[in-house]
């Protein structure tokens, strides 16, 4: 999530090989998909399109899916921020977004029953939703301006 424009990408992680074919190992390899491996692979995807100034820095709760940041930051130069334990205001966008996509997937939900193609559908739904935060445009909205003023990120005007 786009924290200035709100505007939401999810990352589809579709279950390893293997998944349900062998015992849980203890402290094993994670074969749902959604592994430190898997998240890394995904958001590298998914944040290579965005212009540089849209992805230096990315803000992580400090949960084990990220264990792999270090890895992120040497490929792609992409900075990675843990929030402090048990302090979920310094992730408020993000406390948000997840309260919203709860009408989508209820907790407890199994994710791994929706396809790429469903999960985007959530996420468009969240970014053509006019938000009050944003004057009553849409997330969408905002990062399309954020993208077009990005060519001119930086550049003083002569006027």
């Amino acid at each position: 999530m786009e924290r200035t424009s709100r505007f939401t990408t999810l990352l589809h992680l579709p279950r390893k090989d293997g998944y349900g074919a062998a015992p849980v190992i203890k402290n094993g390899p994670a074969l749902s998909g959604y592994g430190s491996e898997s998240v890394r692979d995904a958001l590298a995807v998914a944040l290579t399109p965005l212009p540089e100034h849209l992805r230096r820095s990315v803000t992580w709760d400090r949960g084990k899916e990220l264990a792999r940041h270090a890895e992120l930051t040497a490929a792609m130069g992409i900075k990675v921020y843990f929030c402090d334990p048990y302090s979920p205001w310094q992730r408020g966008t993000n406390e948000n977004t997840n309260g919203l996509l709860r009408q989508y997937f209820p907790k407890g939900t199994d994710l791994a029953r929706y396809d790429r193609r469903e999960v985007q559908a959530v996420a468009d739904a969240l970014n053509n939703r006019p938000r009050k935060i944003l004057g009553w445009r849409t997330p969408a909205e905002v990062l399309a301006d954020q993208l077009h003023s990005g060519s001119r990120h930086g550049v003083a005007t002569t006027s």
